[in-house]
């Protein structure tokens, strides 16, 4: 791994001057793919002199520790080591990732679809917590969170949540968010304290950019008003806010109701539809976006999962990659990094040796 790391480093070294010169400069496309593999190698410098540091301080707090006598000393040179070795594993697990070359898209907004699978309620409440596992995700990463369509449950919770997501590596980061999510908890409405096992789907889907943007043609669409329902103030009921948006060549259809304003409903629904359809286009698929989403999120039957959350156990695992953290707590908070870094690493290595 070093001898990779040097390599790229000394990229680094050669990145520096090309993006001063007027050539760059001139050729926007060529200046921007520079910058953003300079800023990856910058990280990457950071995490490698980190870790080196880690490294060559812990080494010098064991001989320490193994020359002193005084037992105050000792108690802190233990903790010092005890802070050094946990830190460690956390840098190697970052640099890891940072290994993993940019793509173009890692930085691409995404939109983020949560939906109810097997479990009814509990499934629908548990769409509820992981939109604010993804939330808090978001919030330690810096990333912009904004609602495009909600579909609540009766006791809680919902059978739907849309959202769209950008900031930096944010598709880096999610794209493997996609699929199946088993929970085994037991229900507040249990009284036998038994374990329920429920399910939800998730898919990720790249918003179009101005390389795959595309018109839609006002005469394709039927465009329906109505009464939004649900949660939501005074305006709920009142106005015919709501907008339900059909794509007529592909059969799409898609719905927003967040909004006060029928205009701003509107074009947030025109946001999901373009981007249902440029994914099922980047699929090479002429159906409906419902096709291209099972492939991805399969059809929320408990059996097919890419990670199951227990929460007696307070264990998470990610099937893909036979991965347990038994911090389940931690997860739902947004501590997602554990599970995403080396999902980003092992997919590379997967496509490496494909």
């Amino acid at each position: 791994m070093k001898d990779k790391v040097l390599r790229l480093l000394s990229r680094l070294r050669e990145i520096e001057p090309l993006l001063g010169l007027p050539s760059t400069l001139a050729d926007q496309k060529r200046y921007r793919a520079l910058a953003q593999e300079h800023a990856h190698l910058s990280q990457l410098k950071e995490i490698w002199d980190r870790l080196e540091s880690t490294e060559k301080e812990l080494i010098e707090n064991k001989s320490l520790y193994a020359a002193e006598n005084d037992p105050e000393m000792l108690q802190l040179l233990r903790e010092d080591i005890a802070r050094l070795e946990k830190g460690l594993p956390e840098l190697s697990l970052q640099l890891e990732n940072l290994l993993v070359p940019p793509d173009p898209r890692d930085s691409r907004p995404i939109i983020l679809e949560l939906r109810a699978g097997t479990g009814g309620d509990e499934a629908a409440l548990f769409v509820g917590d992981c939109i604010r596992m993804y939330q808090y995700y978001a919030g330690k990463k810096g990333w912009k969170c904004e609602v495009l369509s909600v579909a609540e449950s009766e006791i809680g919770g919902y059978k739907e949540y849309i959202m769209s997501l950008s900031g930096p590596n944010v598709f880096r980061m999610m794209q493997y968010e996609a699929g199946t999510h088993r929970v085994q908890r037991i229900p507040a409405t249990e009284t036998q304290g038994r374990v329920h096992t429920s399910a939800i789907t998730a898919a990720v889907l790249l918003e179009p950019d101005e390389e795959d943007e595309f018109e839609i043609n006002e005469k394709d669409l039927q465009i329906d008003t109505y009464r939004a329902s649900g949660a939501g103030g005074q305006h709920v009921n009142r106005t015919d806010s709501a907008v339900r948006l059909t794509h007529l060549p592909t059969g799409t259809v898609v719905a927003c109701q967040e909004e006060r304003s029928q205009h701003k409903n509107k074009d947030k629904a025109m946001r999901l539809l373009k981007t249902r359809i440029v994914e099922a286009q980047r699929q090479k698929a002429h159906a409906e976006i419902s096709a291209i989403r099972s492939s991805q999120v399969g059809s929320g039957d408990r059996s097919e999962r890419i990670r199951t959350y227990n929460f007696p156990q307070n264990r998470v695992t990610d099937h893909r990659i036979e991965l347990t953290l038994y911090k389940l707590d931690r997860v739902m908070e947004g501590d997602l990094d554990d599970l995403t870094l080396p999902l980003v690493s092992h997919f590379h290595q997967e496509k490496l040796s494909s």
